[in-house]
């Protein structure tokens, strides 16, 4: 890696005789005259250290040595100091700089002081690096469990995909996990180290896509329920499409797409694009191996949220688990989870007949009778409930409803 040193000094003087002794030693220098001519160079994987005056008109080291360590805490920022700036210097080291000079410096303490910042520099980028690679080989193993043959050929897909860079559909039933798939697509990416933008797609408006488009740019934006797209977002969506978006895009869905397409509810051309590559992901009944792993995983995991003891699993319970169908997938058993690990049985709130339970139950019932009455149809069950969209999407969740299994 090239290392390179940001100098800042108003003193064009001094600016180019220090540029020049860098030159000399090898190191590509990056010159500046002011706080706004260097902040545009800064980034929190900048290839080398920043020199810069004290003192300076308008925003001076100080605020740089602010800007800088705001953008990355482990920016080595060396500060030159005039006669008399000492005690100043003093109060910038207890703010974080990693060094200061005294002006005039000659060239040996000058690039003793450089070098060694280089190198301080050159050792955290490159465990930041390891670090990346680690997490990175690793996100299909720490973030999809299970042991089956359906599981192992999951992780495959998912790292085949994330390999080929283009855009996706993520199918699976519901509560199967399809955005925790999307986040694993995006960490074995190369833009791993861009954004992850996760949306809606039943709450996206046209500016809201856009403003995610500018937001992930670079990066993933994942749609969820992808077939939730109103007709003028789906356009606007094409649309970036065929421009080039400016980042990778994963559209999930839990519902048949071909269907859609034939009800004339979703773009063909946005189907096809999407379509190109796809990973499905198995209902938790077809790898019915996989529940123990899973469940035992998640209880840990609400445990630990909880800071409760981890309780013992017996074998009646895992037969009782291995029993059921399991529609809501791998949410409903991370449910369960839930329940067992806070002392509830496993079959539900306090076998059903606390207060909390009942008006679950009675909130379940509703959102069906809704649904019902309008058809499936979102927007109007959510208007006759009085809940905004998202709270009505997000009770549907909880509760495993879908209300496309309503419609018709």
């Amino acid at each position: 890696m090239t290392m390179r040193v940001l100098l800042v000094d108003d003193d064009p003087a001094i600016r180019e005789a220090l540029g020049q002794t860098l030159e000399l030693a090898g190191i590509d220098p990056v010159l500046a005259g002011s706080f706004l001519a260097a902040k545009d160079h800064l980034t929190p994987g900048f290839d080398g250290v920043v020199v810069t005056d004290m003192r300076m008109p308008g925003r001076d080291g100080f605020h740089l040595l602010d800007f800088a360590r705001a953008i990355d805490p482990d920016l080595p920022v060396i500060l030159l100091t005039g006669e008399g700036d000492i005690p100043m210097a003093v109060k910038a080291m207890g703010k974080g700089a990693y060094d200061f000079l005294e002006k005039p410096c000659g060239p040996a303490p000058f690039l003793a002081v450089v070098t060694r910042a280089l190198k301080a520099r050159a050792l955290v980028l490159e465990n930041r690096r390891l670090i990346a690679a680690v997490e990175k080989g690793d996100a299909a193993a720490r973030m999809l469990h299970g042991t089956s043959d359906k599981a192992v050929d999951l992780r495959a897909q998912v790292r085949r995909i994330a390999s080929m860079g283009a855009d996706a559909l993520i199918a699976g039933g519901r509560g199967s996990g399809t955005s925790k798939v999307a986040e694993v697509i995006h960490l074995l990416s190369a833009n791993a180290t861009r954004p992850f933008v996760k949306q809606n797609a039943g709450l996206l408006t046209v500016a809201g896509l856009r403003a995610a488009l500018n937001t992930g740019a670079g990066g993933t934006l994942y749609l969820d329920e992808v077939s939730r797209l109103t007709a003028d977002v789906q356009y606007a969506l094409i649309d970036a499409v065929e421009t080039g978006a400016g980042l990778r895009l994963l559209a999930g869905t839990t519902v048949s797409l071909d269907a859609e397409v034939a009800a004339g509810r979703f773009q063909e051309d946005l189907f096809y694009h999407f379509d190109i590559l796809r990973v499905r992901i198995p209902n938790l009944r077809e790898r019915s191996a996989d529940i123990p792993v899973l469940f035992q995983h998640y209880v840990a995991q609400a445990c630990e949220q909880a800071n409760l003891p981890l309780p013992d699993i017996s074998a009646d319970v895992i037969a009782g688990l291995m029993a059921q169908d399991w529609p809501g997938n791998a949410r409903a058993l991370m449910n369960a989870a839930m329940r067992f690990a806070m002392g509830l049985d496993d079959a539900g709130e306090d076998q059903g007949h606390g207060l909390v339970a009942q008006m679950a139950q009675v909130e379940r019932s509703l959102l069906i009778a809704a649904l019902q009455r309008h058809d499936g149809r979102a927007g109007d069950t959510a208007a006759d409930l009085q809940l905004p969209r998202k709270t009505f999407y997000d009770k549907l969740a909880r509760h495993s409803l879908r209300a496309e299994d309503y419609r018709g």
